[in-house]
């Protein structure tokens, strides 16, 4: 009956243990996804974003940029070509395991009054950034509701 209850005690100990670390690398990738997103967009500086938190690979779903560090190189050069007055506010980010969502709200100017609305989603290999998703939606002057999108 002791070995028993030596065994269930140690199976016990463990499942804490392996969900306090599960529970901090969740902590840990959320970190690093915020990071990765305020030096690349806000610091303007994609390059160290890379450098700091990219992984080995990286796979693209934004239809607009291509696969690969280097895709996300041009795409950036372009995008802060365009929008060089470009600043984003993080509003949420949540997280489960590999993968973090940003909610954040988007100004491409100084006179971009309303902005918008984003969610990227980044998914992480090793604590590094490895895949991301995005969908964005112009923040409207007027809204049937008063929740707002942010």
């Amino acid at each position: 009956m002791c070995n028993v209850f030596k065994l269930l005690l140690a199976a016990f100990v463990l499942s804490i243990s392996a969900n306090v670390f599960a529970a901090s690398q969740t902590e840990i990738n959320k970190q690093t996804a915020v990071d990765f997103f305020n030096t690349a967009l806000n610091e303007k500086n994609p390059e160290k974003a890379i450098k700091l938190y990219g992984g080995d690979h990286y796979i693209q779903h934004n239809p607009l940029a291509a696969d690969g560090w280097d895709g996300f190189r041009s795409f950036f050069k372009y995008f802060l070509g365009q929008y060089p007055d470009l600043s984003s506010k993080i509003v949420r980010t949540i997280a489960e395991n590999d993968l973090v969502v940003i909610h954040s709200h988007f100004k491409f100017s100084k006179q971009d009054i309303h902005g918008t609305a984003a969610m990227d989603i980044f998914r992480l290999k090793n604590g590094k950034i490895v895949e991301h998703w995005d969908v964005m939606q112009p923040v409207p002057e007027k809204s049937e509701n008063t929740n707002g999108m942010l």
